[in-house]
């Protein structure tokens, strides 16, 4: 998992931040990116698509990453800005917002699959990059860990929705809760599944 680190290695680059987001596709919630700065020559073992590793395991993953990362930076778009710049753009500025909050300036950046034309670095956006790259895998751990942790705190403000399960994903008890009680303040109103602004929405 670390031919394009080596690629751009062998280039010189020495800060390579990997980036990567978690929450594009829920009805709920924010998208959250983390950009990550690690010594990628001496991979941690594990480390790959968050999807693919169980709760207990990423979490366990996520801090050994924040030990031996040289800078990590997470960003994170809420509910009302993706509904008025859309998600594409929500998970951009995400990502901007990760890389600007690094306390170690990156030479480059490894994206999964979104180019981030505003910011000046060399950068490579690789499709299906939390499976292809280390540093990439590294970030889709952290934002994950950061998301699913959000979610469970918005669990405790909004039991009946079940977030703690599901982290706002369209699931069908999702969907039985939308159907039930209409939308929260944290539900995305312009996603397919969600019921409009005419609907009531619990504060």
């Amino acid at each position: 998992m670390v031919t394009h680190e080596r690629e751009l290695g062998a280039g010189g680059r020495v800060r390579i931040a990997g980036v990567d987001e978690a929450g594009r596709g829920p009805l709920a919630g924010p998208v959250v990116a983390a950009a990550v700065i690690l010594p990628w020559t001496r991979p941690i073992d594990g480390v790959r698509d968050s999807k693919l590793i169980p709760p207990a395991e990423r979490e366990q993953l996520y801090h050994r990453i924040l030990e031996k990362a040289v800078a990590v930076g997470v960003g994170i778009v809420g509910a009302r800005d993706i509904e008025r710049i859309n998600i594409l753009q929500a998970t951009i500025g995400a990502m901007e917002e990760a890389v600007s909050r690094l306390s170690v300036p990156p030479d480059a950046l490894l994206i999964d699959a979104v180019p981030l034309p505003r910011l000046p670095l060399l950068q490579r956006a690789i499709i299906g990059g939390d499976r292809l790259s280390y540093l990439v895998a590294s970030a889709s751990i952290v934002a994950k860990v950061v998301r699913d942790r959000l979610m469970d705190d918005y669990h405790v403000r909004y039991p009946r929705y079940g977030f703690d399960v599901h982290k706002g994903y369209g699931t069908p008890a999702h969907l039985d809760r939308l159907a039930r009680y209409g939308a929260c303040a944290i539900h995305r109103r312009t996603f397919r599944g969600v019921p409009g602004e005419g609907t009531p929405r619990v504060s």
